[in-house]
């Protein structure tokens, strides 16, 4: 009977320390449970993070995928009006406007559409004709998705304009398409009445997405040169290799005449 007993006891004994340690097997279990969903949860927060750093980057800074020909003439340009003393678009005199803009020594043939863009081009020509934009850079060139050299800003970097800034949004294509040789003004995102003096020529066909405030006003066309263009601005690409950036070899306006 006392053998039995000692077994007895032997056998509980092991028992509890069976249970032991696989309670003890538990708790690490758990424990690890725990700290990989406490790391899993910053990772998931770290990701989040980086995303949205990612996608407000792609929707405002350099190097965009489909950048927008954005200009901020005034930086406090009120979105439902003009700022400034403004050109009247009666100097459009509602007519086409023939002229040659001056780029590196090339000279590009246009054509204004005082009929279509009445206010855009009365302000162009106004600037063209003071003498405006002489000497001024084009400054930005983009070369993935959207094909454009951008223009006229005296600042030199996006940020300037003439000390006025104007709407509507006159002439922009209903299919967003803006084909090779298209003139057309450059604006702040989602603001039709911040359009100034910088402009952008459309290299090669071109889809701009529409924002909020609708498309971009188109003024006229390159009626020739556009291929000088090309070789002697374009195609040297950006200065840092980007899709969009400043051109690698500088670009100015030498002159820019309209009659």
């Amino acid at each position: 009977m006392a053998t039995n007993d000692r077994q007895a006891r032997e056998e509980r004994a092991r028992l509890r320390t069976y249970q032991a340690r696989q309670e003890v097997h538990a708790r690490k279990q758990r424990r690890r449970l725990r700290d990989n969903l406490i790391a899993g949860g910053a990772l998931v927060v770290v990701l989040a993070l980086a995303v949205a750093a990612q996608v407000a980057y792609f929707q405002s800074g350099p190097g965009a995928p489909a950048p927008s020909p954005e200009a901020s003439p005034a930086a406090t340009a009120p979105a439902d009006g003009n700022q400034g003393d403004v050109p009247s678009a009666d100097l459009a005199e509602d007519r086409a406007w023939t002229g040659t803009l001056t780029i590196n020594g090339i000279p590009l043939g246009v054509e204004l559409d005082g009929v279509a863009a009445p206010q855009a081009v009365a302000s162009t020509v106004s600037l063209a004709q003071a003498g405006f934009y002489d000497s001024l850079t084009c400054h930005r060139l983009t070369t993935e998705g959207i094909y454009v050299l951008q223009c006229g800003d005296p600042a030199g970097d996006g940020s300037g304009g003439p000390g006025y800034s104007y709407g509507p949004i006159e002439n922009a294509p209903a299919d967003d398409l803006y084909p090779a040789g298209t003139i057309a003004m450059a604006r702040q995102s989602g603001n039709a009445s911040s359009q100034g003096s910088q402009f952008f020529i459309v290299y090669q066909d071109t889809t701009i997405p529409a924002d909020a405030a609708g498309g971009y006003t188109v003024i006229g066309h390159v009626t020739s040169g556009l291929d000088q263009l090309v070789a002697g601005v374009v195609m040297p690409g950006t200065a840092d290799g980007s899709g969009d950036g400043s051109p690698a070899v500088p670009v100015t306006i030498t002159s820019f005449t309209v009659q």
